[in-house]
């Protein structure tokens, strides 16, 4: 009877979050980004020790894809978070270009 490789379905949940943390300035989707990989790496060293005996070893790939991804694309957003606050001035800098944009009720 084959068992389910540990976290699987965990690995696949954390690499979908990641895609989905990138919308917040990234800090997020590096967490799960990288909490997806490596539980990932693990799962599959241990697939490949013994792959008669598990089974979910698609849901390990595919969320160490989307892991990847989410870590790219949540970098990324990180980056260009840092180059508006440095380019606006500060923080309080952003805050003003963001009132002028939108402005006096934000």
């Amino acid at each position: 009877m084959k068992e389910k490789l540990p976290n699987s379905t965990l690995i696949l949940v954390f690499g979908i979050l990641s895609i989905i943390g990138c919308c917040c300035y990234g800090l997020f989707g590096i967490v799960f980004g990288i909490l997806a990989i490596v539980l990932a790496n693990k799962a599959k060293d241990l697939y490949a020790a013994n792959p008669e005996l598990y089974t979910g070893y698609e849901n390990v790939k595919t969320g160490r894809i989307l892991g990847i991804i989410g870590l790219v694309l949540s970098v990324l957003s990180f980056i260009s978070g840092i180059i508006a606050i440095i380019t606006a001035g500060g923080i309080e800098g952003l805050m003003e270009m963001q009132r002028e944009i939108y402005g006096s009720g934000f």
